[in-house]
């Protein structure tokens, strides 16, 4: 019985060897870092690739330094104007590679410092920044109330932690405060499309306004013409007028010329007794 018992103990010895010799060897991932330590001391850091450690006494604790998200579900916080609101929020963020000993130290896990060091913030600059928005500019400028929460949060989170990221994914608010801001928006739409109604009006009216002082202008203008013209007439025909009668009176015989000059040389057949013969004077 003893054969039996020594080759039992050999097998043991022998899978206690391999376990050993390949238990020695541990490979960190391009995405990690690993944090050394012998009989729970921190010895160092380990980079990605092949390593090899003592056994039994020394161990490695692996951190993902990636890009990691966490959701939260169901935020409640209070706008300006006191509003309850539930929010869905997601938080991007990465440990900083060589902060990876004072996790460690700190916290002990990534688990711990989403739970410790994340969520409290989260928490906290969200209601403080939230507070700071109407219920309803938080709907109109949703952009610009994210961009405010994410640099709150990436500033209260200091340390081993980089925030990468943050979106509110959801926004709600009771059931009848968001239909009364519908009918707030329709009736401001509204308000906008009577405004704009009035203003097409009012530029209507300008523009028949403009055409009718212009046809007015235009007629006024061909009247003036009109009347300058007829006043012309009269003046150029007051003025031959003038000038024939003066003609008249500095030349007594003209008209007997001018008779004269439009005689067909036919003498009346039919005279009055005692009546001159026209345009003949003879001397006696």
């Amino acid at each position: 019985m003893r054969a039996p018992a020594i080759a039992a103990l050999a097998v043991a010895a022998f899978f206690t060897a391999v376990t050993t010799l390949f238990g020695s060897w541990y490979t960190i991932d391009q995405g990690e870092r690993g944090v050394l330590l012998r009989n729970g001391a921190v010895t160092g850091v380990a980079g990605p690739g092949l390593g090899f450690k003592m056994p039994i006494v020394d161990d490695i604790v692996t951190f993902s330094v990636q890009d990691r998200i966490v959701t939260y579900e169901r935020l409640a916080a209070y706008s300006r104007d006191q509003q309850p609101a539930d929010m869905q929020v997601s938080v991007n963020y990465r440990l900083v590679p060589e902060q990876v000993v004072d996790i460690y130290s700190r916290f002990g896990s990534e688990e711990a410092v989403v739970a410790r060091l994340i969520q409290p913030r989260v928490m906290s600059e969200l209601k403080t920044v939230f507070g700071r928005f109407n219920a309803v500019t938080a709907i109109q400028e949703r952009e610009r109330l994210n961009a405010e929460v994410r640099a709150a949060i990436a500033e209260a989170v200091a340390g081993p932690v980089i925030i990468t990221g943050v979106q509110i994914e959801n926004l709600d608010f009771s059931d009848a405060y968001e239909a009364s801001i519908e009918q707030r928006m329709l009736a401001e739409v509204e308000v906008q499309r009577l405004r704009q109604n009035a203003e097409r009006e009012k530029v209507q009216a300008e523009i028949t306004v403009t055409q009718a002082t212009a046809k007015a202008d235009a007629v006024r203008a061909q009247a003036q013409a009109d009347a300058d013209a007829i006043k012309l007439r009269g003046e150029a025909e007051a003025q031959a007028i003038r000038a024939r009668g003066e003609a008249l009176r500095d030349n007594p015989n003209l008209v007997g010329l001018v008779q004269a000059e439009r005689w067909n040389g036919q003498l009346p057949t039919t005279m009055v007794p005692g009546g001159a013969v026209p345009m003949l004077g003879l001397n006696r």
